[in-house]
């Protein structure tokens, strides 16, 4: 059973202020993504989708091909507004969210996939652990999610969105998308409102971090999904995002798709500010000095 990856890369890096998902950070200049890819091989994939946005392409094939040629079969889906079905709003500039982005890749999966973020690392278990659960069975509808505790995952420089995930008996009941996530001096993770603390999050929670696996099945329900999502856009929206956590919440409500929580206390770190640079480079620089990558 072929497994694909896809590595959604086509983000506008607003906070960041550059394309973050071509910046060397590794020791040698590697991408962060680079890493997704070596985990991906040593773990069983196949195939590796990049969704990217067309000004990215050549920069990213190059490197790809000159870093990993013959490790994967590599393809590349450009994400823009000519795959969005209806009419785009005028005035629109923002991608249409991860969905979106899965849906590009669509013509490249013809079996069980996982999908990503570029600018992520997710260390090397979360890898296995996906790919093994996605190759034990062909069932329709069989989805699967790497679970970060919430505390590996904010930044002190900024507020972060972060999927707050709740299970019963190893299987995902619920995702609560949550905006503005801040980790604070004291230590605390705080929901903010309006620059109010509102609510404070457990340091234990499970977050989805967009390291999703699905059954080939649910790029079907995705489809649809999505298209239910632009028709109903209100007239006037220029940013509306359909999220992938939205999409799983949507189905798991409906009964359509069971999500296994794969939890993991595995190493998680990115970019969302560039505050955030120096601690990736580091920490990616310590991988190196202790062998995980050469």
């Amino acid at each position: 059973m072929k497994t694909t990856l896809v590595i959604m890369a086509a983000g506008m890096a607003s906070r960041y202020g550059s394309a973050k998902q071509v910046e060397g950070m590794g020791p040698h200049g590697e991408f962060i993504l680079e890493y997704s890819i070596t985990d991906a091989k040593r773990a069983g994939f196949d195939r590796v989708v990049f969704i990217i946005r067309k000004d990215l392409k050549e920069q990213l094939e190059e490197i790809v091909e000159r870093r990993h040629a013959g490790d994967m079969e590599f393809c590349y889906a450009i994400q823009d507004f000519s795959s969005v079905p209806g009419v785009v709003p005028e005035g629109r500039t923002k991608p249409f969210g991860t969905v979106h982005a899965v849906l590009c890749a669509k013509p490249y999966v013809d079996g069980p996939f996982a999908v990503l973020n570029a600018d992520d690392y997710y260390g090397t278990e979360p890898f296995k652990l996906m790919h093994d659960y996605l190759t034990e069975s062909d069932e329709p509808g069989r989805a699967a999610m790497v679970g970060f505790k919430i505390g590996q995952t904010v930044s002190i420089h900024g507020g972060v969105t972060r999927g707050i995930c709740m299970g019963e008996n190893g299987y995902l009941k619920s995702v609560r998308e949550v905006k503005d996530v801040r980790l604070l001096e004291d230590g605390r993770i705080m929901r903010m409102e309006d620059g109010k603390c509102a609510e404070e999050l457990s340091n234990d929670n499970l977050v989805s971090m967009n390291f999703w696996g699905f059954d080939k099945s649910v790029m079907d329900a995705m489809d649809v999904s999505f298209r239910d999502f632009v028709a109903n856009i209100p007239e006037g929206e220029l940013k509306a995002e359909y999220l992938l956590p939205t999409f799983v919440d949507e189905q798991l409500r409906a009964g359509k798709i069971s999500v296994k929580i794969l939890p993991t206390d595995a190493q998680w770190f990115g970019v969302t500010y560039p505050e955030d640079r120096p601690r990736v480079v580091e920490a990616l620089k310590a991988l190196h000095d202790a062998g995980v990558y050469a």
